[in-house]
């Protein structure tokens, strides 16, 4: 399930929320603006919000009156099979109340946070207060593959009716141990099997995640050969698909796009071993295979791999299947299989750019991102201005200086199965980490780095904030250019430095000066009073979007290292950049045409 969003409208719905936020993976608190502080976001529109949440599909739990959520949300309530969950809290703690989507996971959220709270949830659904659990919202993991029995078969039992209850697989206790005494042989009745039912009509089959598939497969095996031979093979052997808990490999194999579509095939997870680990697994496969040993360094992949899921209290019921390209194997766990405590996901590494720094730039994907990640790697100065992200979570950091150690860590952290953000302020892929990164994958070709699923989420940019700031004073042909001779020979940068003022390109330089380094400022200083006017407006933006912001403008001749530092964005206007006054307002701006473009009858292009 999507992790909820708790919703405070006032100090105390915020304490309260922020407390519980951190004991719910990837919770997220949204707070009123001006009337809290913190958080991951605000709003200011209540009414909205909610609306918004309730339209994306977002658990909602709302630390408020039960009448705001009612109000807000009664013009979109239609299906409740597809209505997220949605719940009120009292500020005080003492009350949870699921309102919305009761079987859709709101029941669960009210028991867990209740028991957090050593409180007795609000629950009203009929067949939780009387049975002691939901039939259509099963244990985690569990699935049906006739969900349109549980409604007959929870009317049932609320009505006293004898219901049979036959267990083949998995562990059935929180049936066993309800409220409800079952009959061995009744009709209507429920069994909890990992095989297919050919009962449908009188039989609500509920099935555990008690199974594994094991797979391997040839590079670049196209993922509907997999799909069709996973499909064939549990059809033949008389198996309910629904009872897979997870597909296992080699762990050379987690970036395979094939194993990844047919874990999204199932829904649910893809797990991964090691050659050692898959070899410790020969004395129970069905085919092993001294080819296999003598390609990858095992004897068996697709059995071992799921004889590696289930351990030695499991067993294989599907030995090796072959396609193509492709094999597959199936292993039964009596007592049921947690996928995420076994092997490990692919790695994966997201680069990240968190804009300026104020919360209010930083895009919902880069927010999901850190919202997301088992770790955070950054320099302390960009953890700190996304804390209210990252609270609790565990962080990695260096000094400025270290970025190439910074990206090896990265890497190597989510190598070993971990999902790690990688951050970088502004837009991570402009002078910044996200370049390092591919430059290290590109001159070491690690085995271990070329596994991993890599995603980078841009940021807005100092030369996007500094622009916005001051109007629109990059609406033309622009470029930027880095005044660090650390990277870039300074003879490379006075070309390009001539070649923009040649050019009349507006300018924007990166890290215009240092404590060491501050003639390359005065050098592009003068290299652009070849070409412009000594007027021509220049804009300093330094500290935008955090404590201390602040904009000047100059002109070009004004310009002096004295009067920039490495957190300040130089942007140099071109031959048509205008400087416009309007009431108390100054505004810098770069027509989007030359002059003579203009059309003078109405002032526009």
């Amino acid at each position: 399930m999507t992790a909820p969003v708790f919703i405070a409208i006032t100090p105390a719905g915020h304490k309260l929320a922020s407390k519980l936020a951190k004991t719910i993976p990837n919770a997220m608190v949204h707070g009123l603006e001006n009337r809290t502080e913190g958080g991951n976001k605000t709003f200011s529109n209540t009414k909205k919000h909610l609306q918004y949440l309730f339209i994306i599909g977002k658990p909602i739990i709302g630390v408020c009156a039960a009448g705001i959520l009612i109000r807000a949300l009664a013009p979109l309530i239609s299906d409740k099979k597809k209505e997220p969950p949605v719940l009120a809290m009292s500020e005080d703690g003492l009350t949870v109340i699921p309102l919305l989507g009761g079987h859709n996971g709101a029941n669960r959220i009210a028991r867990e946070l209740a028991a957090k709270l050593n409180i007795k949830p609000a629950i009203t659904t009929a067949g939780d207060l009387s049975l002691g659990f939901a039939l259509d919202e099963p244990p985690s993991g569990w699935k049906s593959s006739n969900p349109n029995m549980a409604k007959n078969i929870a009317a049932s039992l609320l009505a006293g009716e004898a219901v049979g209850l036959k267990i083949e697989s998995g562990d059935a206790t929180w049936l066993q141990n309800s409220n409800v005494s079952f009959s061995k042989k009744a009709s209507p009745s429920i069994s909890v099997t990992h095989k297919v039912q050919a009962d449908t009509i009188n039989n609500l089959a509920l099935h555990p995640p008690v199974m594994a598939l094991g797979i391997g497969c040839e590079r670049g095996c196209e993922p509907e050969e997999l799909i069709s031979l996973a499909e064939k093979t549990i059809a033949t052997a008389k198996l309910a698909s629904e009872s897979i808990a997870c597909v296992a490999s080699l762990d050379i194999k987690a970036d395979e796009i094939a194993i990844h579509a047919l874990a999204n095939h199932f829904a649910v997870p893809a797990r991964f071993f090691t050659v050692d680990e898959l070899e410790a697994e020969t004395p129970r496969l069905a085919n092993p295979s001294d080819i296999v040993f003598d390609e990858v360094g095992c004897h068996g992949v697709a059995e071992a791999a799921a004889l590696a899921v289930v351990g030695q209290n499991g067993e294989l019921v599907v030995p090796k299947k072959k396609s193509t390209r492709a094999t597959c194997a199936l292993s039964l766990s009596q007592q049921g299989i947690d996928p995420y405590n076994v092997g490990k996901k692919q790695g994966r590494l997201t680069v990240v750019g968190i804009g300026p720094g104020d919360s209010g730039w930083r895009t919902p994907y880069v927010t999901q991102a850190l919202t997301d990640a088992d770790l955070v790697v950054g320099y302390d100065l960009y953890l700190n201005l996304i804390k209210d992200v990252i609270v609790n979570k565990p962080t990695q950091t260096s000094i400025l200086t270290e970025e190439e150690a910074r990206v090896r860590l990265a890497l190597d952290r989510a190598a070993d199965g971990s999902h790690v953000a990688l951050v970088s302020s502004g837009d991570a892929g402009i002078y910044a980490l996200a370049a390092l990164t591919f430059e290290l994958l590109d001159h070491e070709n690690n085995p271990s780095w070329n596994r991993l699923e890599i995603r980078v989420e841009p940021g807005i940019s100092a030369i996007q904030a500094v622009a916005a700031r001051a109007g629109a004073p990059i609406g033309h042909d622009f470029c930027t250019i880095s005044l660090s001779d650390l990277l870039t020979p300074w003879e490379v940068i006075k070309k390009r430095l001539a070649a923009a003022a040649d050019g009349d390109f507006i300018c924007a330089l990166y890290n215009p000066v240092s404590k060491r380094r501050r003639r390359l400022l005065v050098v592009a200083r003068e290299t652009m009073l070849m070409y412009r006017a000594p007027e021509t407006p220049v804009i300093l933006g330094r500290n935008l979007g955090r404590e201390g912001e602040a904009i000047d403008v100059i002109r070009l001749d004004e310009l002096e290292p004295s009067r920039a530092d490495m957190l300040t964005l130089v942007l140099i206007g071109n031959s048509q950049t205008r400087l416009i006054k309007r009431g108390i307002n100054s505004w810098i701006y770069a027509p989007r045409g030359y002059a003579k473009k203009m059309d003078t009858s109405n002032n526009r292009l």
